[in-house]
């Protein structure tokens, strides 16, 4: 046992003392910049770089919060943005590989002394790496090729430690987005970022993912296969492709086949899968060389058992229209708006406020880029702003809230992929109500 312990030391960079200190050291290292001579911004740029290389270097819990705020970096200040976009995106990559000898004890506590005779081969060589576990290549014992995905050892302990410490970081991280509410975000990852510890859980969502893309009525997405499912370990069918991450910034033909693809598979889940993926950040994502889209990590999902919630496609459908009244109504009757804390918030105010967010749905043809969403966000950040202090008098259903959230990440990789797409008649296939009475 003494042996094991080493191991989830190094597995997920030290126990949970060890831990919270490095987590703790940014707001101390923070607070000790602010008291010298100079200007808040290269503070805020400084305490930027500190917790991104701590988010990357303690992997578990830090990384995957880390990972999921990566994919909002371009709405970050251009200042900070150019300092920590790269260790960002770094954090949707890899990480640091576990010991051949820790992955076969992993092996053999889930999967049985006699794990060996489910493979044909395994390789020892991980081939990625990331925030709670690795995956490596095999083949089964019925030929198939398979991903093994192996949880860290120490996984739940220093992922729950890293969240109770992340929370106490709001008040720092902050500075860095005014307008947005860090603490509510960091909360709502939290909790998808602890389902995700248990596989087998993984592993009813990919199946029943898998029976929904897999009777070909979508295509362009593909889920892959469970061959087999323990609580740390998952054992599903291999597949290739680049990341979405390598696709950003490349070939516009790849780039528009990803933009759709991605666009069908948030819509059409609720929809198909009657689930939604919670998690849209790039590295879980891989385009394939015909075209289609992998969705490789099933670790966050929120179930969805009525497809998605009416009252949001009739707040949408009312922006779209211009219907500043129902618009009000709807507002007030699903809790967005609570005008005795408030107090009253004109038709018009709420329908300014929305509508940016419906632009795209407006037009056939429209292309999401980053100018785009920092020209929509940027109000929101800045407190100062009409658009940030009338946000503050809005609400969010804590029911609502992970949709938000998704729909929000996915809207972020649709604009750093910049690719036209039919987005539009994407989402009439499966709400057509949402493109409201005049569609």
């Amino acid at each position: 046992m003494a042996a094991m312990a080493g191991d989830e030391d190094r597995a997920l960079s030290g126990n949970p003392l060890r831990r919270a200190a490095k987590l703790a050291g940014v707001p101390l290292g923070a607070g000790a910049r602010s008291l010298r001579r100079r200007d808040r911004s290269d503070n805020a740029v400084e305490t930027a770089r500190r917790l991104t290389e701590v988010l990357g270097e303690l992997k578990g819990g830090a990384m995957k919060v880390g990972q999921a705020l990566s994919i909002f970096a371009p709405i970050l200040p251009e200042e900070i943005a150019e300092v920590v976009g790269p260790t960002l995106t770094s954090l949707q990559a890899e990480a640091p590989p576990l010991p051949a000898a820790t992955v076969h004890k992993v092996l053999a506590r889930q999967l049985g002394a006699d794990w060996r005779r489910r493979f044909r081969e395994f390789s020892d060589e991980p081939v990625a790496a990331a925030s709670i576990g690795q995956v490596h290549r095999a083949t089964w014992s019925d030929g198939a090729e398979v991903a093994v995905k192996i949880q860290y050892p120490g996984a739940d302990r220093a992922i729950r430690s890293d969240l109770r410490q992340l929370r106490l970081l709001a008040p720092l991280v902050q500075p860095l987005a005014p307008g947005a509410d860090i603490a509510r975000l960091i909360g709502t990852i939290a909790e998808s970022v602890v389902a995700e510890l248990d596989y087998r859980a993984e592993a009813e969502h990919q199946r029943a993912f898998h029976a929904a893309f897999g009777t070909g009525v979508e295509p362009l997405v593909h889920v892959p296969r469970v061959h087999a499912a323990a609580p740390r370990v998952l054992v599903g069918e291999w597949v290739e492709g680049r990341r979405l991450s390598e696709v950003i910034g490349g070939d516009p033909a790849a780039r528009s086949a990803a933009a759709e693809a991605l666009t069908v598979f948030e819509f059409a889940s609720p929809h198909l899968a009657r689930r939604m993926h919670t998690d849209p950040h790039p590295g879980n994502f891989l385009l394939r060389a015909d075209g289609t889209l992998a969705v490789i990590d099933f670790g966050a999902c929120t179930p969805l058992p009525a497809g998605l919630p009416r009252p949001l496609v009739e707040l949408v459908a009312a922006v779209v229209d211009g219907r500043r009244e129902d618009l009000l109504a709807l507002a007030r009757a699903h809790g967005y708006i609570d005008e005795r804390r408030t107090g009253g918030i004109p038709a018009e105010a709420v329908e300014s406020f929305l509508a940016p967010f419906a632009e795209p749905l407006a037009h056939d043809d429209f292309v999401f880029t980053v100018a785009w969403l920092r020209r929509v966000m940027s109000p929101f950040l800045d407190p100062t702003s009409a658009q940030s202090r009338l946000s503050r008098k809005f609400g969010m259903p804590p029911e609502y809230m992970m949709i938000h959230r998704v729909l929000a990440g996915a809207v972020a990789v649709l604009s750093q992929l910049e690719a036209p797409a039919p987005y539009r008649q994407v989402i009439a296939r499966y709400y057509p109500e949402i493109l409201g009475r005049g569609r």
